[in-house]
């Protein structure tokens, strides 16, 4: 109810609550509806953007400061008047910067969003992180950025959020968490988010300003970026089928229509620059060429919904905001209205995404953000499935069970976000890999793991494995298993069962085509069986037919942060 994408077009639940439902309270949401999660979360960063904060909630309580103001006050009376979504596109579409331009409104709310997430915080059971985004789209392509801090109040109210109406480049924002740790003495990151909506910005070779990568660049945002979101609800952010065409599995969720004001159209030559993987390969080659790795970066999901309610399973997904929430109608809506009908994108093509999952030592702010800046992190589509990743030089497959395998991975090897280096004679990569089904949820068809080097040609190259498959499955000798695992979804029912896939599946991994000269990194993914959509749990709880077109299943993901092969470098594994 605050923000103005989402309060001005009938959003009516605010940051209380966001903490109040993700720590497993029931809500009641703007349709009426009772909503609860199936579990709660551990943790919940509630990152409301920086342009014009909280001015939807000024709006709604016909605040003064608005009044007072001639633009708020013309948004105000439009959403009085029931037109509240011609004041979101008005606010949306302007060229001219902070058209409101009250800094007493930014100061009152960042001071309430400080002091809820200190009010909710309860170290050792629910972690509130405190954040806001910074939302530059230039054009309408998305930059975005969600900044997380690692302190409370005391700190983080000592500076207001940087917008996009203080700059759109993200080099300024970069100096803007640098000045706040020098000022506060606390510490903050960033992650970028939807490079599918940035018409080929987001991993650009190029900076904002159009100037030539450097050290220097490559130096900065690998230390302020350290985390990347690959999966929300407006698209999945892995790779793309015309990237990775050899990858059955790379068509997921895909939303590759244009940018968020939907008029320029997507061509062929942007996407290299808007998936995670094409990232991450562009990065060992900028790497070569500057000495640092511009895109090292972890990986995380998050759901990005305007709702305040964090839900993200497929059976119980509210939607990204108040217009899609579930109703008979939502499967046809409109959600980013394109210039042309083909730049739409259109309710029933969102999917019900993310989580990000956290190895911390505790469930504290500290514990969990220091996970998030080395790394070790994972993203899921919405499943809360447990992975663990530990790579090595001398892993064996006996060492997948042993009672101590957590302390044996961390003492021979690195986590999931780690980097292997100087690679003893002779020796190749090994990895050990456990995954868990979500229990509330699927069984696992199968762990696969991503791999990307830098050829001895200079060119960026990739390849996917699988290391384990469920249901008796072989794995043949190009590393691959080419039979399914099968389909138990009635979508008529929108229901599944668990006969076919596996609870748990281990793997250990030795690398086959290693070349300790090239430059490499590896990260796993784990599929579920197939299951029902959330368009399909629609289709039948309002007993309607969904368009022609519509996605009615799904192979939900998890998408474990990479690890990183340096040759040449000398000292320990980590």
């Amino acid at each position: 109810s605050w923000s103005t994408d989402a309060g001005m077009i009938g959003g009516t639940l605010g940051p209380e609550s966001g903490y109040r439902v993700a720590r497993g309270e029931t809500v009641t949401s703007h349709l009426g509806w009772q909503v609860r999660l199936i579990r709660p979360l551990d943790f919940l960063v509630i990152a409301d953007h920086a342009e014009n904060l909280g001015i939807a909630d000024f709006i709604r309580r016909s605040d003064p400061l608005c009044l007072a103001n001639e633009t708020c006050k013309r948004w105000h009376d439009l959403t009085k008047a029931g037109e509240g979504y011609q004041a979101f596109l008005e606010w949306l579409r302007s060229e001219t910067g902070d058209q409101v331009n009250e800094p007493r409104m930014m100061e009152s709310a960042w001071s309430s969003a400080t002091e809820l997430a200190d009010r909710y915080y309860q170290p050792g059971a629910f972690t509130t992180l405190h954040g806001f985004e910074w939302t530059s789209h230039p054009g309408g392509n998305n930059l975005h950025r969600v900044v997380i801090f690692r302190d409370g109040r005391d700190r983080t109210s000592q500076v207001l959020p940087f917008s996009q109406f203080d700059s759109q480049d993200p080099e300024d924002l970069w100096d803007y968490l640098d000045g706040y740790e020098k000022k506060t003495g606390g510490e903050v990151l960033a992650l970028a988010h939807n490079g599918n909506f940035s018409n080929g910005m987001m991993f650009d070779t190029r900076t904002y300003s159009g100037k030539p990568l450097t050290r220097s660049y490559a130096e900065a945002r690998s230390r302020w970026e350290p985390l990347y979101e690959v999966t929300q609800g407006k698209g999945d952010g892995e790779t793309h089928p015309l990237l990775s065409p050899d990858d059955e599995f790379a068509d997921f969720e895909t939303t590759d229509r244009g940018n968020l004001k939907g008029k320029a159209v997507k061509t062929a030559d942007m996407l290299p620059r808007e998936y995670a993987r094409s990232a991450l390969k562009e990065g060992l080659r900028q790497g070569a060429e500057l000495g640092v790795n511009p895109f090292k970066f972890g990986l995380v999901g998050s759901t990005d919904a305007h709702t305040a309610l964090p839900t993200s399973r497929e059976d119980n997904w509210f939607g990204k905001a108040s217009i899609i929430a579930p109703d008979a109608k939502r499967g046809e809506g409109v959600g980013i209205r394109g210039a042309k009908p083909e730049l739409s994108l259109m309710n029933r093509d969102m999917g019900a995404s993310g989580l990000a999952a956290v190895w911390a030592h505790e469930n504290t702010r500290e514990s969990i953000w220091d996970a998030m800046k080395r790394k070790e992190v994972y993203a899921t589509t919405g499943s809360r499935m447990l992975v663990r990743v530990f790579a090595g030089w001398n892993f064996s497959a006996e060492d997948l069970n042993r009672p101590d395998f957590v302390r044996q991975g961390y003492k021979r090897g690195v986590p999931m976000g780690g980097d292997l280096s100087a690679a003893p004679a002779g020796a190749a990569p090994s990895f050990l890999v456990r995954a868990w089904r979500d229990p509330d949820g699927a069984n696992l068809d199968r762990i696969q793991l991503i791999k990307g080097w830098l050829d001895s040609e200079g060119q960026t190259q990739e390849r996917v494995y699988d290391l384990a498959v469920s249901g008796g499955r072989e794995i043949g000798a190009d590393g691959r298993s080419r039979e399914s695992v099968g389909n138990t979804v009635d979508i008529g029912d929108a229901s599944y069962t668990n006969s076919v896939g596996a609870p748990m599946l281990f793997a250990h991994w030795v690398d086959p085509d290693f070349d300790p000269e090239q430059e490499a990194f590896y990260y796993v993914r784990v599929l579920e069986i197939p299951t029902p959509r959330w368009t399909a749990y629609d289709a039948k709880i309002f007993a309607v037919e969904m368009p022609d077109d519509t996605k009615m299943q799904v192979q939900d993901r998890a998408y474990t942060s990479p690890l990183w092969y340096t040759p040449g470098v000398p000292g320990a594994v980590r």
